[in-house]
């Protein structure tokens, strides 16, 4: 891994975002390839997604809409432990995300004027579950409960056809979506699986969606910027990050395996550390040295931990540590400090805190009951990650009974002649003539 050296050096808020590492010109890349493929689903449907899997998944003549036969066989084969896994992990996530649907609230402005507040799940959701380098059933977990929790009614997945399995889906993905009692699933890959929820295909029996979700590479992120338009989207879950903050107290060994877990997704992913100890900083590199050759993906290691989205990041102080990662704004961020639950709360940028050195992002991956699709390349700075908030609208409902509306009769009329709105005060006169 390079190493960014921001040591001996006052550093303004613009000068800190633009020492952040990203991969930008991949991005570009991907946001205008996304472009050509979702406009070719939404334009051909059916036979552009023939054209896409022969392409990326070298899948040919396959079911894109899966049969239920198909998920009840993978059902039937998931392997006792593999089970366990899951229901736990399902339990957890669930319970988590009932904590993140508001409670409705009337309030009462005058007598006889009333708003309520209440929360709406969106009709139909559209989740994308990846399957390309690694297999994601933990995805099906994270997308479907929270939308099961929020009480949507129509659920479609989608997941690629995978060649080692005849152009079906995976089996544990299509096994997690017969244990939440999903039938509605399409082989369908990257992005043109996110131009398939929105646009809808018609050829295979897919409705368009209201909410695209779910995680993906670069090109699945830049497609739902495509989409957003038109269709609800969580926030860009692109390829992974993992910024890890840590003092000298920190130990190199577990920051060191927490850096090639993430980076294991996808030679995109992007590894950074970000200390005020050099000492820290070389026994962490050393590690990496030894712990990234000996894993089972140590090519697809090897090519994010030296990619331009990956660093050593040596600061001078505790402040300039906190500042860089909240200009940075991470996907997952690791506090591996001395004091790291009460810095936690300085730290205010990132999809999701993993504090202290028990709680690696490993955990918050699969059993933390948190959830793990969460925004990617900045945007934590201003976007969430996928809750049961993300399948639910805010709505207003407004009651007044005539006197009520008495009360502020003269004044929606002199405002509205302010305006020179003047058919909105004789609107509200109408009801006293």
């Amino acid at each position: 891994m390079r190493t960014i050296d921001l040591r001996g050096r006052s550093l303004t808020p613009a000068e800190l975002l633009a020492a952040v590492p990203r991969a930008s010109e991949a991005l570009a890349a991907a946001r205008e390839a996304a472009a050509a493929i979702v406009a070719a689903v939404r334009d051909e449907g059916e036979s552009a997604l023939r054209a896409q899997a022969a392409r990326f998944d070298g899948v040919e003549g396959h079911a894109i809409r899966v049969p239920r036969s198909h998920i009840d066989e993978a059902l039937a084969g998931l392997e006792a432990d593999v089970r366990a896994a899951l229901d736990e992990s399902i339990a957890r996530v669930r319970e988590g995300s009932a904590a993140q649907v508001p409670a409705p609230r009337t309030t009462d402005i005058a007598p006889g004027a009333r708003v309520s507040q209440r929360w709406q799940p969106v009709t139909r959701a559209g989740v994308y579950v990846p399957g390309g380098k690694a297999v994601y059933p933990s995805s099906v977990i994270m997308n479907v409960v929270p939308a099961q929790v929020a009480g949507v009614g129509s659920i479609a997945v989608a997941s690629p056809p995978q060649s080692a399995h005849g152009g079906r889906v995976h089996p544990t993905i299509l096994a997690v979506a017969g244990l939440l009692g999903v039938d509605e699933v399409y082989a369908i890959g990257g992005a043109g699986a996110i131009g398939a929820l929105a646009h809808g295909v018609a050829g295979v029996d897919l409705a368009p969606v209201d909410v695209v979700t779910g995680p993906g590479n670069n090109f699945v992120a830049a497609a739902k910027r495509i989409v957003s338009s038109f269709v609800g989207t969580d926030a860009e879950a692109g390829a992974t990050e993992i910024l890890v903050a840590a003092d000298d107290t920190a130990d190199a060994a577990l920051i060191a395996y927490d850096l090639v877990s993430q980076a294991e997704h996808d030679e995109q992913a992007a590894a950074v550390l970000v200390t005020t100890s050099a000492d820290l900083a070389r026994g962490v590199q050393d590690r990496l040295d030894r712990i990234a050759p000996a894993t089972r993906h140590a090519e697809r290691i090897a090519a994010a931990l030296a990619g331009p989205q990956s660093a050593i990041v040596l600061v001078d102080d505790a402040d300039t540590m906190e500042r860089f990662s909240n200009a940075y704004g991470p996907e997952h961020l690791e506090l591996h400090l001395a004091d790291a639950r009460e810095a936690a709360d300085r730290y205010t940028n990132a999809g999701a805190l993993f504090v202290g050195s028990a709680t690696p992002v490993s955990l918050g991956d699969y059993m933390a009951g948190s959830n793990h699709v969460l925004p990617t390349d900045g945007q934590s700075r201003y976007a969430s990650g996928l809750g049961a908030y993300t399948f639910l609208r805010p709505q207003q409902v407004i009651e007044y009974d005539r006197d009520a509306l008495g009360v502020v009769a003269d004044r929606i009329v002199a405002l509205a002649d302010a305006e020179a709105l003047p058919a909105h005060g004789e609107a509200v006169r109408a009801r006293f003539a």
